[in-house]
């Protein structure tokens, strides 16, 4: 159970005691929404993110004890949010090799939808992946929030009506930065300077939104997302427009909202 719990404008915000509880949390009230929805759908089409911040979630959700053991992975179509321009599925920092490694392995899904970054013609990649996604709607997105507020790979400041849903973007130096901080990539240097990513758009057209974001050093773009402006100077911010998002952190990720808190949002 959450400590705490309120709403900024449309988003739903829940802090709990630890990573390890929020990313058990996040995977019962997914395992939750997936059972509801298999109910009367005969695939569930979900979003992942990647990142070191989704570990204790990813690890709750492909547990066989866990919350997700009643799911039949068999109709869900599983999608990812960005990677590295020019590095393969199987370079141990590709998003792909993070969904083998933390989920695939661990759960046979219908269909897995890689972000194939290392190929020949990234435009035609983005033209492709967006196709995939406008097949039919997305049930749930589940992201995180970066150190500058980024949602996927889009920096600010966000474009929060941009007509495609897949593009090729230039990494600000904060998010590179982010990559060394989370231990991902040994130096700024050897971040790749480029990506392909969703976009706020493709994101926030996802009929549910559960966002992840445990770690102390996310606390300062969760400040700004749940008291600054929406703003695409925060990209996360757009999250409390959304009809049906939630927010989940912890004691770090929350420690500079909670004089906020004492004040009453």
């Amino acid at each position: 159970m959450s400590q705490k719990s309120f709403m900024v404008d449309h988003l739903a915000v829940q802090i709990y005691t630890s990573r390890d509880e929020l990313g058990r949390a996040v995977a019962q009230d997914l395992s939750d929404h997936m059972l509801s929805l298999m109910e009367s759908q005969d695939e569930v089409r979900i979003i992942f993110a990647c990142a070191p911040s989704q570990d204790e979630f990813t690890a709750a959700l492909s547990d066989p004890d866990g919350p997700a053991s009643k799911i039949d992975w068999s109709k869900v179509v599983a999608f990812h949010m960005d990677d590295y321009v020019g590095l393969s599925g199987d370079h141990p920092e590709s998003f792909r090799r993070y969904m083998q490694d933390h989920l695939l392995s661990n759960v046979s899904v219908k269909t897995f939808h890689g972000i194939e970054s290392d190929a020949p013609d990234v435009e035609a990649e983005c033209a492709r992946y967006e196709a995939l996604l406008r097949e039919k709607p997305v049930d749930v997105v589940c992201l995180g929030i970066g150190e500058n507020g980024h949602i996927a790979f889009n920096d600010p400041p966000a474009d929060f009506n941009d007509p495609k849903l897949v593009k090729v973007i230039e990494l600000d130096q904060a998010c590179r930065q982010q990559q060394v901080n989370d231990g991902c990539f040994p130096d700024l240097e050897s971040v790749p300077p480029q990506a392909i990513t969703l976009t706020v758009p493709a994101m926030t057209m996802c009929k549910i939104i559960f966002g992840i974001v445990p770690g102390v050093r996310k606390a300062e773009s969760v400040l700004a997302t749940l008291t600054g402006p929406i703003t695409p100077d925060c990209p996360a911010s757009i999250l409390r427009e959304h009809p049906n998002a939630k927010v989940y952190l912890e004691p770090g990720s929350a420690r500079l909202v909670a004089g906020v808190l004492e004040k009453g949002l």
